[in-house]
């Protein structure tokens, strides 16, 4: 474990201070019109300092925050601090979750909120119910900070499908979204494109992946290794000009993530710069 850990931090230090690396890491990321970014759900195992370092060296400046690199029950100064460190690292902190929102209450919900403005972040990637999101839609409206639904597949009781989320924020304020994670999507038996055209102006986030059996969660492989529709997805986001992330969710060897996340993210760009030529 340890030997492991010193490796990616050689690694991603190395890779991220690459002159040719650095030149792209930051405003400069070559993603051809959609926004590549990392969950840093990704790097679970490790400590803040290297979820930024492998973030870097992904030549991303785009991340979304999981509570293992920033807890939700962090101070003011704490929470600061962090996102200094992101900041100063070059890093554009695009959002926050998921963040499961299942208590209906005021002082619960509120306290995420207060989470996400005092540390920077637009977009919460949330996990709620259909009772709790009446009460959600309130503090979006007072905060200003959206929400994106996300759905977690077959096992997921509240939200299984984008779909089901749609059908209770239809008429919900603009700022209340989805995040479609594929991987979740096509599990249910959804076709995941129709379901990016189907959310429509609603889509506010998406996790990607890749799964060798589509109905299978443990066949996760490399973006590109597998049997989702990686180019149909991206043609179809091109096509609604979909201005949100496209957050890379890497759930497969956690100890070293890297290695397979470079390897998707070359995939990805290798698409987008196909669609663009």
């Amino acid at each position: 474990m340890e030997s492991n850990r010193r490796s990616f931090l050689t690694g991603a230090l190395a890779a991220a201070g690459a002159p040719a690396l650095a030149a792209a890491a930051a405003a400069n990321a070559p993603d051809d019109g959609v926004k590549l970014g990392v969950a840093s759900y990704s790097f679970r195992e490790f400590s803040r300092k290297l979820a930024i370092a492998g973030t870097k060296a992904l030549r991303t400046p785009y991340i979304n925050i999981k509570e293992f690199h920033l807890p939700y029950k962090s101070t003011p100064e704490e929470i600061a601090k962090a996102q200094q460190e992101f900041e100063k690292a070059g890093l554009k902190i695009m959002g926050g979750g998921t963040v499961y929102m299942l208590k209906d209450d005021d002082d619960d919900i509120r306290g995420y909120f207060e989470y996400a403005k005092a540390a920077g972040m637009p977009l919460l990637v949330i996990g709620p119910s259909a009772q709790t999101m009446p009460r959600i839609e309130k503090f979006v409206k007072k905060y200003d900070i959206k929400v994106a639904i996300h759905n977690h597949g077959p096992e997921d009781k509240h939200f299984p499908t984008p779909a089901s989320a749609l059908k209770i924020i239809g008429n919900m304020d603009p700022r209340v979204g989805l995040c479609i994670d594929v991987g979740h999507t096509v599990r249910t038996g959804q076709n995941v494109v129709e379901a990016i055209a189907e959310a429509g102006t609603r889509l506010l986030d998406m996790h990607i992946k890749d799964l060798r059996d589509l109905m299978n969660k443990d066949s996760q492989v490399e973006v590109g290794g597998g049997a989702m529709p990686i180019v149909a997805i991206f043609k179809q986001l091109k096509k609604m000009n979909y201005q949100g992330c496209v957050m890379h969710e890497y759930e497969i060897n956690g100890d070293n993530p890297l290695p397979g996340m470079q390897m998707g993210f070359s995939y990805m760009r290798g698409v987008l710069a196909g669609l663009k030529g």
